[in-house]
């Protein structure tokens, strides 16, 4: 044939050469096909027809020589049989002297057509099949034909019994067909052979056609050789002009090594492939009919006719079916009398059917088809299967046999010739759709089907490469990452179950009002039939046969109620593909037997036990120096497979695939909280993804990524075990549990590899510490993956739940061992001292909590990495207990290690609280001023409050404490300050107040002289004096609410504060009243006895009679329980500014 890269092409315009010639357009239409195709009224009645050159290996076409009478057509041409540069490299196909097309004609289309093969075309096959069959209702000749059916495509072949009973003869084939069609057809069978005027008529058509393409047109007789010549060429076609069929078909050997050589033996020997549609019905046609130019139009087909017999209407529908099939407009017709040429006659194709004695109606040709199609669509239901259209030579009756069925009561299936290309085109029409599947998924149960059907035609042990690769395609339509179908699903792909027609469907009721079929006469030959035309002439009887029953665009596809049922589904392909990639290497024998349904030994678990965490390090670090080879290529199979040999592909994409559907199996059980389950379908998935690691040359960074996320959800499943330890004894269980499928498949993993390149993360430890090293090893695992070919930029999302993860579990691992400090610690004798072991815990615990908390600040975490610190502070306050002791109850300095870790402590808050002030914008005037300016008055608040506890415990050297000092006094001045412009805050003005007092009283117990003592209560009270702002504020909202109106009509102020905390107020109250009248009794007592030393300072004295007069006033008020809250504030207003007037009196007396 000619270039296959034309395939697919439509047709050139008329008198283009470079395609062949052919002719797509009537005389005075545009040279481009309109989209619709151009409609021909033949005969009256309107016949819609189109033609598409799909593939032409035709030479440009030329003008036909017209012959001068009186040529003698007996005396072969010069040019007879030989090459010419007119004919090209179709040599004699063209001009009629081939030998007929081959049983397998349609498959060799349908390879080279692939996609239109199951989906836009009706039906495949060679043009003399197609008006063999429009011909039946007028003609007596037997018909013959195999047909299959391939998604909504038939295939329709010629069967010549004749040829083959001969075969069957000489070497035993296709015996029981033979015996079956002896026994119900024709009893009395034999050979019939072609007559001499058979051969005279063919062989003077070659001459004519040589004749035709003469340069010079005149005849050039030859000598006797030449009529020696034809005699012999007559012999020869004799006896190749059989069909050339083959012995039952086997796989050429070249074709199991590469499915795409598959089409090898089944040649498309066409000329011409052309897509004809006639009405509604879409045919891929094979044509191989001589096309000249010369004549009214570009286009001419060229007939010899005998002057001395007219022409029959099934020669006239012959030539009008050959001229609508290649879109020819134009018949000539030589006339001769004994071949001696007389006459050309032109006519139009469109006149064809009114020709004299050859008259019909387009009409019935087009009922015609619709009829048969219609019964073979109706009848032709079951993909790979056979199916026999005959009828016998003067009969009516047209039969329909199921040979598939008829062969399956043999002992051979493979009898049948047609199994093979039946199974090889059925694989490679979904290979075609697998390739599309993403584009349209609802192709998915046609392609399942297609496979499905495939698999049952093929033998396991002759075909391993393509049921493999069939078996992989079926894992692939199963998306084990997306949710399952919904069962109301408006795509076909739920109409029907597993086949695609139902028993209802195959059962066609005997009626003839509605054109269906019986499928049982009187006959005993009509038993085994599928369906019968009992009468030709009802073909001719518009949609007599229409059916209803139309063949389905795609398949049922499973319906999987939940993931397990997918993935199991998923893992039964993936299996049968190993069994047949095992099956195939040579070297099986070599390899140690094992038993599928004995499950393989584990022998790493002793030596991971007895290694403990330190054995983990040496595996992890075995595990990254080999994660570092696989970048470099290093390939080891047991097995002895060969790197790039379809095996080696085939079962690295089987195993991906398998280490997939268990990482899916494994997320579905760990979300059912079957932990164990979900730990033995991660380790399957681990082993399947290191033998795949052992026979990848080129890892690729997709494969990695999936590594990276099994050892995350491994790491996830082992601290869920670690922290549900009270079920484990149903873990285990499920854990070691095995389905004959997983030991198979483990089985086929164990040729290849040992498996063990990931025992370290899935062992079931009984150790609580064990389980979370074993995680945090997986996690660590899982992110130097990502470190490889920059996954981790690629993967971001990933990247952060994997630092997530590894904070998690060393937040884990630090409360582990910190608990296992605190209880030591608690068993620890009081006087003993610090042991070594705890000693240890604290640092690995304090390792862990650092690691952590660098994961998370990493990723910018804040709220766990807070936790982690909450954690670490815990840690060091059981340190600090641990060397405080609890026999040492008075101690009151920290010891060095205390004072370390609080130092440490003390230092990472004031300057994680000096960072914050940063961003309280205190002076800016704004709507967020007073939530800046409450911020930073809290801020400085605790900064004080941590000072002054730690001025009065006693932390660090003199200098030190002098500094605390004046750190308290300057962010209790700063706290106090900002809260007293608020109005909103007076609680928390009065608490700073009180801590300042608090602070001035831990101050004066330092002090020995009573001067220092009494400016220090100065100031005390002094602070106290400053507090009646804040009592101001709490008055006027207790007034506020006893003053609302009680009708309720009133709503409040939009602006108005929120209600006080009138717990807090009386908690904040009593302890200012109780400091209030210490600091005043002290104040009274140190003034009397400095009154009795020095008698002559007027200062003191009116300080002392003040004192004394509220300090009474005090003690009255607060004997009296009944006092309301706002009397009780009244009062201690009143006082306030009794005190500071009494200050200030005192101050200008002074001056």
């Amino acid at each position: 044939m000619g270039d296959p890269k034309e395939a697919g092409a439509e047709g050139p315009p008329a008198g283009a050469a470079s395609r062949g010639g052919l002719s797509l357009l009537s005389q005075g239409e545009s040279e481009e096909p309109s989209a619709q195709g151009s409609a021909l009224f033949l005969g009256g009645n309107e016949v819609k027809s189109r033609a598409v050159v799909k593939y032409s290996s035709a030479p440009p076409r030329t003008a036909f020589a017209r012959l001068e009478e009186k040529t003698d057509l007996k005396l072969p041409p010069a040019n007879w049989l030989r090459e010419s540069a007119k004919l090209g490299p179709a040599g004699t196909t063209i001009l009629g002297n081939s030998k007929k097309s081959k049983p397998f004609s349609s498959f060799g289309m349908a390879y080279d057509f692939i996609d239109s093969v199951g989906n836009d075309v009706d039906v495949v096959s060679d043009s003399e099949n197609i008006k063999k069959l429009l011909k039946i209702p007028y003609s007596k000749s037997h018909v013959s034909m195999a047909v299959h059916r391939i998604g909504r495509t038939l295939l329709l072949d010629e069967l010549d019994i004749q040829e083959l009973f001969m075969r069957s003869s000489q070497t035993g084939d296709w015996t029981w067909l033979k015996e079956f069609y002896q026994r119900l057809i024709d009893q009395k069978w034999q050979r019939k052979k072609k007559s001499k005027e058979h051969w005279y008529q063919k062989a003077i058509l070659s001459k004519f056609l040589y004749y035709s393409i003469n340069g010079d047109g005149a005849a050039q007789p030859v000598s006797s050789t030449a009529e020696q010549q034809e005699s012999s060429s007559s012999d020869q076609t004799n006896d190749s002009e059989g069909a050339s069929w083959p012995a039952p078909f086997e796989m050429p050997s070249s074709v199991s090594e590469d499915p795409s050589a598959s089409s090898q033996g089944l040649k498309n020997d066409f000329v011409r492939n052309i897509l004809w549609t006639f009405e509604d019905i879409h045919m891929l046609v094979g044509s191989n009919m001589p096309i000249f130019g010369g004549g009214r139009y570009p286009a001419v087909s060229l007939r010899l006719r005998d002057n001395n017999k007219p022409i029959n209407v099934l020669t006239g529908i012959d030539y009008w079916l050959d001229n609508l099939i290649c879109n020819v407009p134009e018949l000539v017709m030589c006339f001769h009398v004994n071949g001696i040429v007389q006459k050309y006659e032109m006519i139009k194709t469109e006149e064809i059917p009114n020709l004299e004695n050859s008259n019909f109606s387009t009409k019935v040709i087009k009922d015609i088809a619709q009829n048969i199609l219609s019964f073979l669509k109706s009848n032709c239901t079951k993909e790979g299967h056979t199916y026999w259209l005959f009828k016998a030579s003067g009969s009516d009756i047209v039969k329909l046999y199921d040979l598939t069925t008829l062969c399956e009561e043999t002992e051979d299936k493979y009898q049948n010739p047609f199994t093979m290309p039946v199974a090889i085109l059925l694989y490679k029409v979904a290979c075609n759709m697998m390739m599309k599947k993403n584009q349209n998924k609802k192709h998915y149960g046609t392609i399942r089907t297609l496979l499905l059907n495939c698999l049952k035609l093929l033998d396991k042990s002759r075909h391993p490469q393509i049921i493999a690769s069939a078996n992989y395609m079926l894992s692939e339509l199963f998306q084990l990452d997306e949710p399952k179908k919904e069962e109301n699903s408006e795509s076909p792909l739920n109409e029907n179950s597993d086949e695609s027609y139902s028993e209802e469907e195959e059962e066609m009721p005997d009626s003839d009002e509605n054109g269906s079929y019986s499928t049982s006469s009187d006959p005993s030959d009509d038993s085994k039939a599928v369906a019968i035309i009992k009468s030709v002439g009802e073909l001719s009887v518009p949609e007599k046969y229409k059916s209803i029953h139309q063949i389905r665009p795609s398949c049922a596809f499973p319906v999987c109620h939940d993931t397990e049922e997918r993935c199991r589904l998923v893992l039964s392909y993936v299996l049968e593909g190993l069994k047949s990639v095992d099956s195939s290497i040579k070297k099986e024998s070599d390899l140690p037997a094992a038993d599928p349904s004995t499950p393989i030994p584990l022998k790493y678990e002793d030596e991971s036990t007895r290694g403990g965490p330190e054995g983990l390090e040496k595996q992890m670090a075995l595990f990254l120096d080999k994660m570092g080879s696989l970048q470099k290529g290093n390939y080891s199979s047991q097995s002895g497979m060969i790197p790039g040999s379809w095996q080696h592909k085939m079962k690295l994409q089987l195993i991906l695939k398998s280490s997939k559907a268990y990482y899916v199996l494994s997320d579905a059980a760990m979300s059912l909280q079957k932990y164990g389950r979900a730990l033995r379908y991660i380790k399957l998935a681990l082993q399947s993804h290191d033998t795949y690691c052992c026979l990848c040359t080129n890892m690729l960074s997709e494969v990695l990524l999936f590594l990276s996320q099994y050892l995350t959800l491994c790491g996830d499943i082992q601290l869920m075990l670690a922290q549900n330890a009270n079920n484990r004894a149903a873990h285990l269980e499920e854990f070691h549990y095995q389905t004959k499928e997983d030991q198979e498949i483990l089985h086929s993993l164990h040729r290849e590899s040992s498996c063990q390149g990931f025992a370290w993360a899935t062992d079931l430890s009984t150790d609580l510490e064990s389980q979370l090293s074993v995680s945090c090893k997986c996690y660590e695992a899982a992110n130097e993956i990502l470190q490889f070919s920059d996954l981790k930029s690629q993967n971001p999302e990933h990247y952060v739940q994997v630092l997530k993860r590894m904070g998690n579990i060393r937040n884990e691992i630090g409360v582990f061992y910190m608990n296992q400090a605190a209880a030591l610690q608690s068993e620890r004798v009081v006087s003993k001292s610090v042991s070594a072991a705890e000693q240890q815990l604290w640092k690995k615990s304090f390792s862990c909590f650092e690691k952590g908390i660098h994961n998370f600040e990493s990723i910018e975490d804040a709220t766990n990495a807070a936790l982690l610190l909450c954690n670490t502070g815990r840690l060091m306050r059981i340190c600090a207990q641990a060397h405080c002791g609890a026999g040492d109850e008075f101690k009151r300095e920290f010891s060095p290690e205390e004072g370390l870790y609080y130092n440490k402590i003390e230092k990472e808050v004031s300057e994680a609280m000096m960072k914050s002030l940063k961003y309280c914008d205190v002076d800016s005037m704004s709507a967020r001023q007073p939530l800046c300016q409450y911020r930073a008055a809290t801020i400085h608040h605790r900064l004080a409050s941590m000072y002054h506890s730690c001025l009065r415990n006693q932390v660090g050297d003199e200098h030190l404490r002098k500094q605390h000092r004046v750190l308290a006094d300057l962010h209790y001045s700063k706290a106090a300050k900002l809260f007293q412009l608020l109005k909103d805050a007076p609680c928390e003005l009065l608490r700073v107040q009180l801590e300042r007092v608090a602070f001035a009283e831990f101050q004066m117990t330092s002090q020995n002289s009573n001067v220092g003592k009494l400016k220090t209560l100065s100031g005390a009270l002094d602070i106290m004096v400053r507090t009646e702002h804040a009592f101001q504020l709490i008055q006027k909202e207790l007034v506020e609410e006893f003053g609302q109106p009680k009708s309720g009509d009133a709503a409040p102020a939009a602006d108005a504060s929120p209600s006080l905390n009138r717990e807090e107020v009386m908690k904040l109250l009593s302890i200012f009243e109780s400091r209030l009248s210490f600091l005043l009794l002290q104040s009274i007592k140190l003034l009397s006895s400095t009154k009795k030393k020095t008698s002559n300072n007027i200062e003191d004295d009116a300080v002392l009679k003040t004192n004394k007069h509220i300090y009474s006033q005090l003690l009255r008020a607060t004997a009296n329980k009944t006092a309301t809250l706002l009397e009780r504030i009244n009062v201690v207003v009143h006082l306030l500014g009794q005190l500071a007037a009494g200050s200030a009196a005192s101050s200008s007396t002074v001056q």
